[in-house]
């Protein structure tokens, strides 16, 4: 088998549907040559989507987790069950057009040195999902991120390190990190690096992955030739044009800025604390705080 195709969910009925039957009927010949499989792992919904799934898609293989085991880990349950020599992680708010996934295949077979790879994830107004073509958050490029230096100079390497927003976006190069949302990896390569780490529960998995597969020496790349739309926020219902498209309440919304901020904590202590000094440590920590409790009053 040739691909695997991983879907983690959580309350995103609606939008899995869409996500499935673009893949079903862009895919056909795939699935039915067995070249293709999809696997969702549900985190335990409350809003209907095991039973139909089982009633809409019943050739799709589901996982039926009895409570939400968050993103990392359900990935991890679902390459356990995987047979594709490549696996590619994609969100359940998304839709797959033809094309899209035979050329990633193909891209990932022809370059050895490629590890990961990426799409042009688009959002539903058109612009580039930011999230999926990310420099690595070094303090330098989260404090003029954070502090809107980026914005203000966005075709520059000093000041946008943070979405590398000095690349060319239509020419397929190489990034330090994309998004979970589009993630397709090499099965040889997910193995070496033990997939994704469980420490990580809504937010920051995809971003350690591929900060361990660049130190294993391994290429990230941007292919924007082909692409996917994602109705990026709309699981945490954190995102203004998605929120219409959101089931998620109150509660849910601030779990996930929660979640959005302890992965910053957790990925700078995993990966930047022996770099740096403690008093810069220090800044870095206050400024996550800061910056965590101004969002959450906004929410």
């Amino acid at each position: 088998m040739k691909l695997s195709i991983i879907i983690v969910s959580f309350n995103t009925k609606e939008l899995l549907k869409d996500c499935l039957t673009s893949l079903v009927t862009h895919y056909q010949s795939q699935f039915s040559q067995k070249q293709f499989e999809i696997i969702v792992v549900d985190n335990a919904s409350n809003d209907g989507t095991q039973l139909e799934l089982k009633k809409r898609f019943p050739d799709i293989y589901l996982i039926e987790n009895r409570k939400n085991l968050g993103f990392a880990k359900a990935n991890n349950l679902g390459v356990k069950k995987s047979q594709g020599e490549m696996v590619l992680f994609l969100n359940p708010d998304t839709k797959v057009p033809e094309n899209t996934l035979t050329t990633m295949t193909d891209y990932l077979q022809v370059n050895p040195k490629v590890g990961i790879a990426t799409c042009k994830v688009v959002l539903t107004d058109g612009s580039i999902d930011d999230a999926s073509h990310r420099g690595f958050p070094t303090p330098w490029r989260a404090m003029t991120h954070f502090i809107g230096l980026s914005k203000l100079f966005p075709r520059s390497q000093l000041f946008n390190g943070y979405h590398l927003g000095y690349q060319n976006m239509g020419e397929t190069h190489e990034i330090d990190s994309c998004v979970g949302a589009f993630l397709m990896i090499k099965r040889d390569i997910g193995d070496e690096l033990h997939w994704f780490d469980e420490d990580y529960f809504w937010y920051g998995d995809d971003l350690d992955l591929c900060f361990r597969a660049k130190q294993a020496g391994y290429q990230v790349m941007y292919v924007p030739t082909v692409s996917i739309i994602h109705y990026k926020g709309a699981a945490s219902g954190l995102k203004k044009y998605s929120e219409h498209l959101s089931s998620a309440n109150n509660e849910t919304k601030r779990l996930a800025t929660k979640a959005r901020f302890e992965v910053m904590r957790i990925f700078y202590r995993k990966h930047y604390l022996h770099l740096y000094p403690k008093w810069l440590t220090g800044l870095v920590f206050l400024g996550i705080s800061l910056k965590q409790k101004f969002t959450e009053l906004t929410l």
